[in-house]
């Protein structure tokens, strides 16, 4: 490897020149006289221990004794590449939430968020901004300055992050729950929230999707939902509407969240594959049984969909190479072909009818 002014040639100094991008190892001593490994980015990698990492298996005479030369060089980059191989931290939470013109939402996020009885240290927080005209990104940018900066250690996040995609989508408000607008709606969600899944996942164990616009969850919810230790759980979430002489009720908002019966089955047998199955419209009738209707004695039910507004994932899921699907999966799309997609490959999908978060009125 040439160098340049003492130092060690650059990346692009070696495109320019047509020359090859490898990691090799040069005789560049540090300050202590060693030799170290130098990769052309500029990133010192320490000389490994001569013997065999205790993890790979052992030959029968001896470590390395029977290895071609072939064989040595490829367990010379396992050498290299494991310590950066790390298994997920126990118990480290990564919260997601995709958002979208939210500014007057995002007090009552943040209120929510720090009642939460998690420890802080543990919990790394990210947001998507895709096509947002308000100031939804601004008021991010100065939350993360005074979370990660200006507040008290023990409020600070393990990391905060915010990202912008836009996709230049835009429905009119009035549109948003128009029936014949859900498919290509659902799509660009998905889009959304598999950007932010691919791009914010570090090492954590667990992944939390929540709505931007939620009113209401209760403070020690992360750590229920985790003991049931499911793969894929939701609560059941809510909203209140007022109703005559002034009387408020709550009904079920989330009607993404859903099982299977033996009517809807009988209804997907007799779809064309290009059918998209959408909920809560009376003009189709799905025949699904929404966490709503449930006996008291159910506190736990397997499910065959779920929403967004509140979903924990173990980041397995994800790892696997589950996420959103843009195209139809089993008539679903977004959140509902997530737990299609999800229960295709082995993992469990499951809801709680009797544990209660609520959703602002749309």
């Amino acid at each position: 490897m040439e160098k340049m002014a003492g130092i060690t040639e650059t990346y692009s100094a070696r495109v320019r020149r047509g020359l090859p991008f490898r990691r090799q190892r040069t005789p560049d001593a540090g300050a202590d006289g060693a030799a170290k490994y130098i990769e052309v980015l500029g990133h010192d990698y320490p000389p490994q221990a001569a013997a065999m990492p205790s993890w790979l298996p052992k030959t029968a005479h001896g470590h390395g004794a029977q290895l071609t030369n072939e064989s040595r060089a490829i367990l010379a980059n396992n050498d290299d590449v494991a310590p950066y191989t790390a298994e997920p931290d126990a118990d480290s939470l990564l919260i997601l939430t995709p958002v979208k013109n939210n500014a007057k939402h995002l007090a009552r996020y943040f209120a929510l968020v720090d009642k939460l009885k998690y420890p802080r240290s543990r919990i790394s927080l990210a947001f998507l901004v895709s096509d947002s005209t308000d100031r939804t990104q601004q008021m991010l940018l100065e939350s993360r300055r005074w979370y990660q900066e200006q507040a008290p250690a023990e409020l600070r996040f393990r990391r905060f992050e915010i990202y912008r995609q836009d996709f230049f989508y835009a429905l009119a408000r009035k549109q948003r729950h128009l029936r014949e607008k859900q498919q290509e709606r659902r799509i660009m969600m998905a889009r959304a929230r598999n950007y932010l899944w691919t791009r914010a996942l570090q090492g954590e164990q667990w992944v939390l999707w929540i709505d931007g616009d939620l009113d209401y969850y209760p403070p020690n919810i992360v750590r229920d939902l985790m003991a049931h230790d499911k793969d894929v759980i939701v609560p059941n979430c809510l909203v209140r509407r007022r109703q005559v002489r002034g009387r408020w009720k709550h009904s079920v908002y989330d009607r993404n969240a859903w099982q299977e019966t033996p009517e809807s089955l009988a209804l997907i047998a007799r779809l064309k594959e290009t059918d998209f199955l959408v909920e809560g419209y009376k003009s189709l009738k799905t025949h699904r049984r929404y966490l709503d209707g449930f006996p008291k004695n159910e506190t736990i039910v397997p499910l065959d969909g779920v929403g967004g507004t509140f979903t924990l994932v173990k980041a397995r899921v994800h790892r696997s190479g589950v996420g959103f699907p843009t195209w139809l999966f089993q008539h679903q799309v977004e959140t509902e072909g997530f737990a299609k997609l999800a229960k295709a490959n082995g993992f469990g999908v499951f809801g709680l009818p009797y544990y209660y978060i609520r959703h602002v009125v749309d």
